[in-house]
């Protein structure tokens, strides 16, 4: 009788635990973290009696946790993942909002101010066109400067996230080591803290949707939580803090997520390690997407900038004066230095010139390692291609249309981050504000002879450099027959001259005219092509071109000559009435400058360029956040709470509980029984 009111009470006290169990499992329905716990049971053993083993009734061993270690894990890992997806993604359209198209964008302002040309080319004198351009201009650069402050204040923006989101990492750190502490301490009793275990899992989920970590299991039931591959964030109680940085360059533009181990200085983590989370997103995003947009913006200002102030020199203003630079550009930043750098050597930037390297530009930052004091490579950091350079052969070096100048001093393994349009968005204003000093005249002028019999005509005629010596002298090109022509910057000119036009003149179709056109110099006899460009410096070898002292020009002409017909380039005698170079800026809408397109498709590309980003994050955002979801179902199947599952067992316990109640009310019976009986 004993017996069984043993077993009926360890019964109720078993049904007793199930109940709570499942009570508190329905408690904790919507409690992040939470994973369904259950009684584990077991029977006591039977006693063993002549007639056989008889049980004892049940005993409550543990409560324990449904859980799966491996999803758990699997799950953290993809919602770290699918966080980064989507915060590069909003970044990433929060800065498409920044490059607007149409009548608004930047695009829109460079195709006006040069279409504002077009006016000054039908009436070079009118300064209300004059006015309208310029205007034009300070608003293209107004622009640029928008645009440029627009993106800084989104830098600024998502450094001051990255570090809020590097507090939000050591808070959550110094939690999951309390939580080491205490897990490794209640474990001393010999049950598993399951609670605890709760809270440290969904601590590491949470530091995952910052930062994508690994975490490893020690014997005293602590984890270690691992970032950047292999750098301990926790290790037990010992919590080793991050901070964001600039890079080793001490880059504005960039920032670096660094960890400082056992109080160690900190160290730099590669952002290509850190996996998933918001940090890992947006570094990827300012790193590289934002810096792209600034580069692209930059090398648009320099190089529209740079050229349109080319041109502005190559005319003359309404005082008759060469043209001084339409805009005003900062210089080209130097190089900078790598903090661990050895050697004194500094590195300076320039445009080339003769030919303009504003149309080989391309949107990058370099990266300059030297091998030894003088060679080694320079990587473009937009596709990796990698360039030799030695400066002992060549110095400054060119690359993309820019000229690094290396000075003396430099040492092996030392490093430069060249960044050539870092400035040029924020700097870039109209040097002048009075119409007169657009340069819209051609300083020179292409005339036919009086007295030209062929329907030779010009078809074009472009100033490529002026010379630093005036007046410079007059250039006739003479035809000497339908195909043929000489320059009189040639020395046998005057002589071949004096003999055809005599006294007395030859007949061009006499054999005297053949006979002094074959004894005059095959060097000096130039072939005609209606259509094809002739140089100011296509000549002989004995008078070479000198633009010093020379225009250097590009003449063009059609038709067909007659022999004796002449075409002669000479400085323009009336600047006032000429608009020759405001035609050169308004065709410089059509020249091939960034990556092969028209200078007027350069803002349409970088639109395109973010938009291809755009749809690659939107494609990797969507694959990742489908993932996570599926996995994290899948845990929830194994360590969520099911009410439907919870309501059956808590009838089943609760019917249980009745039954051993029943037990014990039995063996009361059954001993008042006894009792009368023995009092009888």
């Amino acid at each position: 009788m004993s017996s069984i009111l043993n077993i009926g009470v360890l019964a109720l006290n078993a049904n007793q635990a199930a109940l709570q169990t499942v009570s508190n499992n329905i408690a904790n329905v919507n409690t992040p973290g939470y994973s369904r716990q259950q009684v584990v049971l077991q029977n006591i053993q039977g006693q063993y009696t002549g007639s056989g083993y008889f049980g004892k009734g049940v005993d409550v061993l543990t409560v324990t946790r449904s859980y799966n270690d491996f999803l758990t894990r699997q799950a953290a890992s993809a919602q770290s993942i699918a966080t980064a997806d989507q915060t590069r993604l909003d970044k990433l359209n929060q800065l498409e909002n920044y490059f607007k198209g149409g009548k608004n964008g930047l695009g829109a302002a460079v195709s006006d101010m040069l279409n504002a040309f077009s006016d000054i080319v039908s009436a070079p004198t009118d300064l209300t066109a004059r006015s309208v351009a310029l205007t034009r201009a300070d608003e293209m650069a107004t622009r640029f400067n928008q645009m440029n402050l627009q993106l800084e204040q989104m830098r600024i923006g998502t450094v001051e996230e990255l570090k809020t989101a590097a507090q939000a990492i050591n808070n959550l750190a110094r939690q999951i080591a309390k939580a080491n502490q205490d897990i490794s301490r209640s474990q001393g009793n010999g049950q598993t803290p399951n609670d605890l275990l709760d809270q440290r899992d969904q601590l590491i989920r949470e530091l995952n949707k910052y930062i994508q970590t690994t975490s490893i299991p020690a014997t005293d039931g602590s984890v270690g939580i691992f970032i950047g591959g292999s750098q301990a964030l926790v290790l037990g109680t010992t919590v080793s803090p991050v901070s964001i940085v600039n890079d080793q360059f001490s880059d504005l533009a960039k920032s670096k997520l660094a960890i400082a181990v056992a109080g160690a200085p900190p160290m730099l983590l590669d952002e290509n390690s850190l996996g998933g989370g918001e940090v890992s997103g947006m570094l990827r995003f300012q790193n590289q997407d934002l810096l792209e947009a600034r580069n692209l913006l930059g090398r648009m200002a320099l190089a529209i900038g740079t050229k349109m102030n080319e041109q502005q020199a190559l005319g003359l203003d309404l005082n008759g004066n060469a043209g001084s630079p339409l805009f005003n550009l900062a210089a080209l930043p130097n190089g900078l230095a790598h903090v661990n750098n050895t050697g004194t050597a500094t590195l300076g930037l320039t445009i080339q010139t003769d030919p303009s390297g504003t149309t080989s530009f391309v949107a990058t930052d370099y990266d300059m390692v030297f091998t030894t004091a003088t060679t080694g490579t320079i990587t473009r950091l937009s596709d990796g291609t990698q360039v030799a350079f030695d400066t002992a052969a060549t110095n400054p070096i060119p690359i993309d249309g820019l000229n690094i100048t290396v000075s003396a001093g430099a040492a092996a393994s030392d490093r430069f981050l060249l960044k050539p349009f870092n400035t040029s968005a924020s700097s870039i204003s109209t040097a002048f504000a009075s119409p007169r000093g657009l340069a819209m005249a051609s300083p020179i002028t292409a005339e036919a002879g009086i007295n030209n019999a062929g329907t030779v005509t010009l078809q074009n005629l472009l100033v490529n450099e002026v010379p630093t010596t005036l007046p410079a002298p007059a250039v006739t090109l003479r035809f000497i027959g339908t195909g043929q022509y000489i320059r009189s910057d040639d020395a046998g000119y005057a002589g071949l001259v004096a003999t055809l036009d005599g006294p007395p003149p030859l007949d061009p179709a006499s054999p005297a005219y053949a006979a002094a056109i074959a004894a005059h110099p095959a060097g000096e006899r130039y072939t005609y092509i209606p259509g094809q460009v002739i140089g100011a410096d296509d000549r002989t070898t004995n008078l070479p071109f000198d633009p010093t002292t020379e225009w250097d020009w590009s003449l063009t002409l059609k038709g067909v000559p007659q022999p004796g017909d002449t075409y002669t380039v000479d400085a323009n005698p009336y600047p006032q009435l000429n608009a020759g170079n405001a035609q050169a800026m308004l065709d410089l809408r059509d020249l091939a400058m960034f990556d092969g397109g028209p200078l007027t498709d350069g803002y349409a590309s970088a639109i395109a360029l973010i938009g291809t980003r755009i749809l690659s994050a939107q494609s990797a955002a969507t694959v990742s956040a489908d993932i996570a979801t599926n996995l994290e179902k899948e845990r929830s199947s194994v360590s969520g709470v099911n009410l439907d599952e919870e309501a059956a067992r808590l009838i089943q316990f609760q019917q249980a509980y009745q039954a051993s109640g029943k037990m014990m009310q039995v063996a009361q019976t059954i001993f008042d029984t006894l009792i009368d009986s023995i009092g009888r």
